[in-house]
């Protein structure tokens, strides 16, 4: 997702449009029936696992990967958590000074 910048003629503002690419995966009937989901079903779970593994090696924010999972992005967070992956990156010295008494 890209956004645009136009600003309609006659108006002082600007607005930002989303650009949203779509692409197809063909897929054997088969694998929609050993999944026991629905089409739909099985589009939803796609798109959370490709928004939590771009989210997990760092090519994309979780607020991106929640729009992405059509998902609030604390409720990615926490399935983030729960799946095991990190939903936060700090060095040794930072989990100190969160995790210090006082």
């Amino acid at each position: 997702m890209t956004g645009l910048w136009r600003r309609p003629s006659g108006t002082g503002r600007a607005i930002l449009e989303t650009v949203m690419a779509s692409f197809q995966i063909d897929l054997p009937d088969s694998v929609l029936l050993a999944t026991g989901q629905s089409a739909e079903e099985l589009i939803r779970e796609a798109k959370f696992l490709l928004a939590l593994k771009l989210f997990e090696v760092g090519r994309i924010s979780s607020g991106r990967a929640a729009e992405l999972g059509d998902l609030p992005r604390v409720e990615f967070l926490l399935r983030a958590g729960s799946m095991g992956v990190p939903v936060a990156d700090l060095d040794e010295e930072e989990m100190d000074q969160e995790f210090a008494d006082g």
